[in-house]
């Protein structure tokens, strides 16, 4: 005979299995909606919305540009330089193997030029998240926060990979900036770049990034837009191709006529020339905004007392066309052999006539404007994200 109390019991029983099934139901509807409006790829994108309020393309592809093949003269490397890499003229445009592809760049800054303060915050927004190569990542905040409550955690998420991320605030005056302290923001734009010197994006570090981005979000209050995986892997890779097809260094070197040189001495002369040191023993001019032309390495270890050969390196996508810094590279190689009693040469020791630099430097020209074609000058805050 069942009691009132085992009734009372059974009752109450009856009431909590209900709520627990009521509340993972509407749990699971919330997650539902959730990951709906993060994956949903027709989202507004809060960085590149025109201005008369027409909703643009969620994202930028690779794809929307063509992408011919190596020696084409529109994004690979043209032919007269190489055709494709691997193969090393000498001298000519060679492929930097030695690159590591790292970048200094975080959340507070990429490596644009110098002087970051005269760059205005619109201009230094663009450079630090980038339609072009990078995948944007926004964040709808659920209420305008101040920066200082933001950075922390952003800061969480500088790297996946080698690849930098970045984010960009929407501030209450209007202007998309780089998120700082004492400033409200609307919205955020985070992005991460799609490809580096030594390789593209890919599924692990996407996946890592998207988790990481959601801890981020669910500290700061925001509900992230993640592109479609597929879409923005084809996208790294199209920007990888590019960046291996013109990831190029130009090289010309000074043999000793006689004795080698005496290291110690010959450090000093290059100081005197304006080179800096660099701590890999290399030396570098200095172009007068914070970067440098061309480097100058003595092809030694730092043990060793003499040296009979020096290579000057340009690296070409790196410098910008108005720099002339093939030109520049030259004249001090003329320079220097004039001091030091040396013979310009290839990397097969053969003389360098001038009539072989004037041919070289129309190359360089031609593959300047095959990168001012491609959208991705030569020493642009986009390339030197891209090579350095």
């Amino acid at each position: 005979m069942i009691t009132d109390l085992q009734l009372s019991l059974l009752a109450a029983g009856g009431v909590f299995v209900v709520g627990v099934i009521s509340y993972n139901k509407w749990q699971e509807h919330k997650l539902k909606k959730r990951v709906e409006r993060a994956f949903d790829g027709q989202h507004d994108d809060v960085l590149m919305r025109p201005e008369g309020g027409a909703r643009a393309e969620p994202s930028f592809h690779m794809d929307d540009v063509p992408m011919p093949d190596a020696g084409s003269g529109a994004y690979g490397v043209p032919e007269h330089l190489g055709g494709h890499v691997g193969a090393v003229p000498a001298p000519g445009i060679m492929p930097d193997n030695d690159a590591t592809g790292g970048s200094a760049a975080g959340v507070a800054g990429a490596p644009v030029r110098s002087a970051d303060a005269d760059v205005p915050v619109e201009e230094l927004a663009t450079c630090l998240v980038d339609p072009l190569i990078d995948c944007l990542l926004p964040l709808e905040l659920e209420a305008p926060t101040r920066g200082e409550k933001l950075l922390p955690a952003l800061q969480k998420l500088r790297f996946v990979g080698n690849k930098p991320v970045h984010f960009i605030g929407l501030a209450v005056s209007g202007d998309w900036e780089p998120v700082r302290h004492g400033v409200v923001y609307t919205k955020l734009q985070g992005g991460v770049q799609l490809a580096s010197r030594s390789t593209a994006l890919n599924e692990l570090e996407y996946s890592e990034l998207v988790t990481r981005l959601r801890s981020v979000s669910d500290e700061i209050g925001a509900e992230p837009h993640i592109p479609d995986m597929i879409e923005v892997m084809q996208d790294a890779k199209n920007l990888h191709r590019f960046v291996a097809n013109h990831d190029a260094q130009l090289g010309v070197n000074l043999a000793s006529n006689g004795a080698p040189w005496n290291i110690a001495t010959l450090l000093g002369a290059l100081e005197k020339l304006g080179f800096d040191v660099r701590p890999d023993g290399r030396y570098a001019m200095p172009d007068g905004e914070g970067g440098h032309l061309f480097t100058l390495s003595t092809n030694v270890t730092l043990a060793e007392e003499t040296t009979s050969r020096l290579t000057l390196l340009l690296d070409v996508p790196c410098v910008a066309p108005a720099r002339d810094g093939f030109g520049s590279m030259i004249a001090c190689a003329k320079n220097l052999m004039a001091r030091l009693d040396a013979t310009i040469v290839d990397d097969a020791n053969q003389p360098l006539a001038d009539e072989t630099l004037a041919s070289i430097a129309g190359q360089v020209k031609e593959f300047y404007d095959d990168m001012a074609g491609s959208d991705i000058p030569a020493g642009s805050t986009r390339a030197l994200r891209l090579f350095s």
